[in-house]
């Protein structure tokens, strides 16, 4: 399992899956969900992020229609297995992040 057994689930804001946070790091898992649950979600949990923090997504995949919308803010790293995907977001240095207006609209 991805999530740590130590992590404790919180509430954010927006969201429609689970969310869980150990130490600086925030975890969601929207592998069974579909499309725009995805988006959804990972938008509600990069709003978390400061300059010491993550958020790692578990997704069945690579979500490319995100990646576009949210590079100027975050790094990603993207690992893939057979069952799923994992992406590690963190926030990058000195940049002030508003994703208020990104569209969560997700094209598959």
């Amino acid at each position: 399992m991805i999530i740590p057994t130590d992590a404790k689930e919180i509430e954010v804001k927006d969201s429609t899956v689970s969310f869980y946070k150990f130490e600086n790091i925030y975890y969601f898992d929207t592998s069974q969900t579909a499309v725009p649950e995805p988006m959804i979600n990972a938008i509600a949990g990069l709003k978390l992020l400061d300059e010491n923090s993550k958020l790692v997504m578990i997704n069945h995949k690579i979500p490319m229609g995100l990646f576009p919308k949210i590079e100027a803010f975050f790094d990603y790293e993207v690992e893939e297995s057979e069952d799923f995907v994992k992406v590690t977001f963190s926030k990058k240095k000195e940049i002030i992040t508003n994703l208020d207006n990104i569209d969560s609209n997700c094209q598959g």
